[in-house]
């Protein structure tokens, strides 16, 4: 038997109520709802468009491309962290043979 059985939730996005089954819980899926509404509110706020449909793929795309941005810095800042793991293990190794080479008194 499943754990986490899949919950019906009432949404709205956009001035439209949507029904949906998920896993998550609600106040999760209530988040996303309410970030995809703002993301759309102001889309058609910026381009003066009605049409819902072409709000909500200029949304998607917004969405897409934060989602894609965050990716990349997450990637870049887990490089970073990488590279300085490295460096620092390097220089606790060399600390660590300079010290049973030259004993501290």
């Amino acid at each position: 038997m499943d754990n986490n059985p899949s919950q019906p939730y009432k949404v709205v996005i956009y001035n439209q109520t949507y029904n949906l089954r998920s896993d998550h819980d609600h106040a999760y899926i209530q988040d996303l709802a309410e970030y995809v509404d703002r993301r759309m509110n102001e889309i058609a706020r910026a381009t003066m468009t009605v049409d819902s449909l072409r709000v909500a793929i200029l949304a998607a795309l917004q969405i897409a491309d934060d989602f894609f941005q965050a990716r990349k810095e997450l990637s870049s800042t887990e490089e970073e962290i990488a590279e300085r793991s490295a460096k620092y293990a390097e220089l606790l190794d060399q600390f660590l043979r300079s010290d049973l080479v030259e004993p501290t008194k």
